[in-house]
């Protein structure tokens, strides 16, 4: 763990609303605290540099340093029925499909108390074996294995069975279609009952929880009898058996982190850590993809070992944000010894005010869907590794990798331990990539500043204070959870660098504001990409299922393409029949490594409906330079296509050029039908571009779209004086003057 690390238990808070903030902090002293209002989180010495105003606040001061432990790994909980520690006898049942057996018990179902001697569990062993275990107290714990480990991404029928006349201990498997290995001994006295009625699914119990379970469990039961080979029977093909003193059905409640006992007792129970549902099960067929037409072929929770929602954290300060401070971007500065953090976060105006003429879309979402990605090369690339650490210290930059702290929980652009995708995000633990000076890429002399994401979207905003815009901060919660209403009266709304990930209230509240009028800047590439959904019981929790196609880190397995959170097909936005091009006229066409390229106007520049974009712009290239990639068209670009939906008056203004081999580019694969076939029926050439795009919409609204993650990044190039500051400032201007009109032709 960090020396000094913290998180907030929101991204953005109003004036009059409170914030928690927790930290944990080795300090042998006291650790401060104090805040700042954030205009440039760039580390850059070629650049603006980190540049922040500090800020009164009542927690500025000393905090007693603490540390706070991260426990990782999910699993379930209920309490058993008070017959639980009374049995004399009983069976425990299972199916499960192991996905990784690495020397630890993992538990499948468990009241076990290790320290004590007493209580029961099945689990997996860490030879793969399955393994019954029993107390027998003071401390002593009686274990009989299979012979035989199980096949990880198989499916097994397990069970443990104690028999308390005869003193014997039983534990069985048996794979589909293959014959059951089972193994009993004779216990020299009597089980040991449990003191408490805690009953665990996934995990082995204790305190901390321990034993953390790798893969998918389902129909979890546990009898008040050894069950007889027709019980077995009757269980593995589906149907009930009498005596169950809980029985869990995982087919229920599958959005929420309810866990429904069948059973008599009504043992209900929760999830903890976030396990993913909406989980293919022993009986799924394939005739149905949707968990919601056929649950009882999706009663899986797939659990991982390193399943992390929450850290749990106990409050060091709360403030509430005073109502005469302004929106903006704020960050709380912590610092004990040579050891500092600092935690951004958003203020947003008033609940149906606005301070502003402009709104600036903070990409919330797809921060925390990136948040902690640890990248490949820290561990495939020494040379790269090295790199990154002199750069951050050489530029006084964030100092900490996420993939030297996986201990925080990593990305839903890493895989589990087991090597499954990870499929769900949380901003309630420390965000280490989304933090002022945090830089992505190493290499200045390629990657300029190599910014990405947070960092990378306070090039927008240090643009704006320089050319003295007002404007408000507004985050994807806010448009998620209020619509349009939020942006109504906003006379434009300009997105960051890579607005990627949306839900569908997102998307349908930024076409109800560009078709009410409104007037919409999209200054980044590879958005509106991908579709995700939110909890109801878990509101920081966000869901991706990355399905059919795209770029992308990981692929879901069959059957497993649409949502546990609100049941609605996951995956592109593309693929949901609401591609990129629909909203802003263009949408992802190609990528490349992080080095920038430069636009070249187009004759339909000329244009009388698009000629002020350019206006004052002499030079035929535009962007040829800036902090990202060293160029305004790069890294993930956006072209427009009319059968996708760009509209047929778009107009395309400047199209990039230049984009060198070497980086090296690829379409994006919804684009390629074959190695050399394209869904476009264009040469893959001609469609690695980015497309400088401008179209009128209804009711006097109009959009401005440039396709490129890196455009932003030049804005501050030559003191703010440059073509693409220009070009965003000709079109600023425009959209906010209430005077302009944008009518559609035709």
């Amino acid at each position: 763990m960090l020396d000094l690390a913290g998180y907030a238990d929101r991204l953005s808070v109003r004036p009059g609303e409170t914030i928690a903030f927790k930290v944990s902090s080795r300090g042998p002293g006291p650790f401060s605290a104090r805040l700042v209002r954030v205009i440039s989180a760039d580390p850059n010495p070629a650049g603006p540099g980190l540049i922040e105003e500090p800020v009164s606040a009542a927690f500025e001061g000393e905090h007693a340093s603490r540390v706070q432990p991260v426990h990782r790994g999910s699993y379930g909980v209920a309490e058993g029925p008070k017959r639980l520690a009374r049995l004399e006898s009983f069976t425990i049942v299972a199916a499960i499909w192991p996905t990784l057996v690495d020397g630890r018990e993992q538990g499948i179902v468990s009241w076990l108390d290790a320290a004590g001697g007493a209580g029961a569990a099945l689990a997996l062993g860490g030879d793969g074996r399955v393994t019954a275990l029993v107390g027998l107290g003071s401390g002593s714990i009686a274990r009989v294995a299979t012979r035989n480990p199980l096949v990880e991404r198989t499916w097994h029928r397990v069970r443990a069975s104690y028999d308390g006349d005869a003193r014997t201990l039983t534990v069985a498997a048996m794979p589909a279609g293959a014959a059951e290995d089972a193994a009993t001994i004779i216990l020299p006295h009597a089980m040991a009952p449990a003191k408490s009625r805690a009953l665990f699914i996934a995990a082995l119990g204790g305190e901390p929880v321990s034993g953390h379970f790798n893969g998918k469990i389902e129909s979890p039961a546990i009898f008040d009898r050894v069950l007889d080979d027709d019980g077995i029977a009757r269980l593995a093909a589906g149907r009930k058996v009498k005596g169950a003193l809980v029985h869990w059905d995982f087919a229920r409640k599958t959005g929420s982190t309810r866990i429904i006992d069948t059973g008599p007792g009504d043992c209900d129970g929760r999830l903890v850590n976030l396990p993913t549902r909406a989980m293919t099960g022993s009986s799924w067929d394939g005739t149905e993809m949707c968990w919601r037409h056929a649950p009882g072929q999706y009663g899986a929770i797939h659990f991982h070992a390193d399943d992390l929602y929450d850290c749990g954290w106990d409050t060091d300060f709360v403030w509430k944000v005073p109502k005469s401070l302004r929106s903006g971007i704020y960050a709380v500065r912590l610092a004990c010894g040579e050891h500092a953090d600092n935690i951004p976060f958003f203020v947003v105006p008033p609940r149906r005010k606005r301070t502003a003429k402009i709104c600036v879309l903070v990409s919330t979402f797809t921060y925390v869907i990136y948040h902690n990605h640890a990248r490949p090369e820290w561990s495939l690339d020494p040379a790269w590794r090295s790199a990154w650490l002199q750069q951050a210290k050489d530029w006084g930059a964030y100092p900490h990798a996420p993939a030297a702290h996986p201990e925080y929980g990593l990305s839903t652009y890493n895989n589990h331990t087991d090597g499954s995708g990870i499929a769900y995000a949380s901003w309630l633990r420390p965000m280490l990539n989304m933090r002022c000076g945090y830089v992505t890429y190493p290499y200045p002399e390629i990657r300029g500043s190599g910014l990405r994401h947070f960092p990378a979207d306070t090039h927008l905003t240090v643009w704006l204070e320089a050319k003295g815009h007002a404007y408000d901060i507004i985050t994807d919660l806010e448009l998620d959870e209020e619509g349009v209403e939020l942006l109504a009266g906003y006379r434009v709304v300009m997105t960051g660098s890579h607005p990627e990930y949306h839900t569908p209230a997102m998307l349908d509240a930024l076409a109800a504001y560009r078709d009410g009028g409104g007037r919409l800047m999209y200054l980044g590439g590879n958005g509106f990409y991908w579709k995700v959904a939110r909890s109801r019981d878990l509101p920081a929790a966000i869901e991706i299922r990355r399905g059919e196609g795209g770029i992308r880190a990981w692929a879901a397995e069959a059957g497993e393409y649409y949502n546990a959170f609100d049941g609605g097909y996951g995956g592109l936005w593309r693929r949901n029949g609401r591609p990129p091009q629909h909203l802003v006229g263009v949408g992802f066409t190609a990528q490349g490594n992080f080095v920038g390229s430069y636009y070249r106007r187009t004759p339909a520049a000329s244009d009388p409906r698009a000629a002020w974009i350019l206006a004052g712009v002499a030079e035929e290239r535009i962007g040829d330079f800036g902090l990202s990639g060293h160029g305004a068209a790069g890294f993930e670009l956006d072209r427009t296509d009319k059968r996708l939906g760009t509209p047929a008056h778009a107009i395309v203004v400047a199209a990039s050029e230049g984009h060198k081999p070497e980086a090296p580019w690829v379409l994006v694969p919804e684009e390629q039908l074959t190695h050399i076939v394209t869904l476009a029926g264009a040469p893959a050439a001609e469609l690695i571009r980015a497309d400088l795009t401008f179209f009128e919409a209804p009711a006097n609204g109009a959009v401005f779209a440039t396709g490129s993650i890196t455009w932003c990044g030049s804005l501050p190039h030559d003191n703010y004086d440059n073509n693409v500051a220009r070009v965003t400032g000709n079109v600023l201007a425009r959209f906010l003057d209430p005077k302009a009109r944008f009518a559609i032709p035709g």
